[in-house]
């Protein structure tokens, strides 16, 4: 039996990823919510704000941690599988990836500690500032790595000497053509996920008639932040695609599954793509309608994948559904938050329990739209690794070996199905357990029986037991 180790090593890529990409695309919002959290608490001097913050900030601190581990797997697997990719682009991509471990991995480090235990220990504004200094780590780690990820879909201010890349103009590379797009749109997302999630814990304690009036707070919280950045994630996917369009039209034409080039080009809303034959089979379509989406224009003219080289095309299937699967999510995003405002500002949430539902039902779909979008857009740039410069297939070890690749997936499947199952119960735990359980400390336990958390008698009658 064989395998084949640029195979295998594209499948542990996949299935990695996957699992980490859902952490940043909760604590990068959850970073921002803490913040604002702290900020309420510290201006305002009331208490329920410094209650809801401990509580999600005990969620952020495992979640934190879960990426801290899943994320250290990245670079490894990029100088064990992917060395000749490493190898060239190394004096492009090496020091944007050092920027970020400099200016967002310390920075989170170095104030979490301060988040997580110094509420009694430093000033409020302390306090408040390094919630301010994580979010803006988690932002600044953000950036760093979706430049990475933007030069290898847009490269831009390099050249190449002996088959290696060097910068040129590093504005260029940071700032490269899809960057801005990018970064706006997966900030926006995280955000989005993120307070699905807080809108999904929100309805199940208010359900429960627990924290009722934190879960009030959270619900109407989430719903004014969904209300404004649903509309605003459709337009900046709207920029996206036509920045997409320009730089990389075979992705854009796997995309809208269109294998023909035309001018008007019908949108389609669904069929089956079969790349043999390179036709659309069952589709469903609305003339003219692509053109004007994706041109602004009735008889703007869609390029068709056929009219790219074979071994220059992507697969049609994965980003044609993958892409149709992120709409259709954020159509209910849409429904969700409209009606949550209707109801919030009717005073009919609390009674609303099909609505209540519904937000438990829907909070983990921003991290499938997540995962959609990235499968649309990783999948959609092969077979390249550097859009149009280098070849996945050229970027794989030459010296790897299938049964090496195979027993380190085997490896990271047993310990990422331990890992995460075992994180998501822990938060799971933290949310039943209700707001009140975060900011108070747990009885301690003598003889079998529980003693008060404080001292309640002597000289140290206020200082906490350690």
């Amino acid at each position: 039996m064989t395998f084949d180790p640029l195979w295998l090593s594209r499948v542990q890529w996949v299935w990695v990823i996957s699992w980490h990409i859902l952490l940043p695309a909760f604590t990068v919002g959850l970073a921002s919510y803490i913040a604002v959290l702290e900020g309420l608490a510290f201006f305002t001097k009331k208490e329920i704000w410094t209650r809801i913050s401990a509580f999600w900030t005990r969620i952020f601190a495992v979640s934190f941690g879960m990426g801290v581990v899943s994320g250290i797997v990245m670079p490894f697997q990029i100088g064990t599988n992917w060395s000749r990719f490493s190898d060239t682009t190394a004096n492009v991509l090496a020091p944007l990836l050092a920027y970020e471990g400099l200016t967002a991995f310390f920075l989170e480090a170095s104030f979490l500690g301060v988040l997580l235990f110094g509420r009694k220990l430093v000033a409020p504004w302390v306090h408040f500032f390094a919630g301010l200094m994580v979010a803006a780590g988690t932002l600044f780690s953000t950036f760093w790595i979706l430049s990475v990820n933007s030069w290898m879909q847009t490269p831009a201010g390099f050249h190449v000497t002996d088959g290696r890349f060097f910068p040129d103009d590093w504005w260029a590379v940071v700032f490269n053509p899809s960057f801005p797009y990018r970064y706006v749109h997966n900030v926006t997302a995280f955000y989005i996920t993120t307070a699905f999630v807080v809108l999904g814990v929100g309805a199940y304690l208010l359900r429960r008639g627990r924290s009722a009036a934190e879960a009030r707070i959270m619900i109407g919280m989430a719903l004014n932040l969904l209300i404004i950045l649903v509309p605003v994630q459709m337009v900046v996917g709207d920029l996206h695609g036509q920045n997409t369009r320009d730089y990389q039209p075979a992705k854009l034409a796997a995309i809208e599954g269109r294998y023909d080039t035309a001018g008007p080009a019908p949108l389609t809303l669904f069929g089956i793509p079969d790349d043999a034959t390179g036709t659309m089979r069952y589709a469903v379509e609305v003339p003219a309608l692509g053109s004007l989406l994706l041109t602004h224009s009735w008889t703007g003219q869609i390029r068709g994948i056929n009219s790219f080289p074979a071994d220059q095309r992507p697969p049609v299937a994965p980003p044609f559904f993958s892409f149709r699967i992120m709409v259709g999510i954020a159509v209910v995003m849409l429904f969700m938050a409209v009606a949550g405002q209707i109801l919030y500002w009717r005073g009919r949430l609390d009674g609303a329990a099909w609505f209540l539902r519904l937000c438990q039902w829907t909070a983990p779909l921003g991290f499938v739209a997540v995962i959609a979008g990235w499968t649309t857009t990783e999948v959609g740039r092969q077979p390249w690794t550097v859009y149009g410069l280098l070849r996945t297939a050229q970027s794989v070890t030459p010296s790897l070996t299938g049964v090496d690749v195979a027993i380190s997936l085997s490896l990271y499947v047993v310990v990422y199905l331990i890992m995460f199952p075992t994180g998501i119960g822990f938060m799971a735990g933290i949310v039943r357990r209700g707001v009140a359980a975060a900011i108070e400390p747990p009885p301690l336990i003598e003889a079998g029986r529980p003693i008060p958390p404080y001292v309640t008698a002597g000289p140290a009658a206020t200082a906490p037991l350690s």
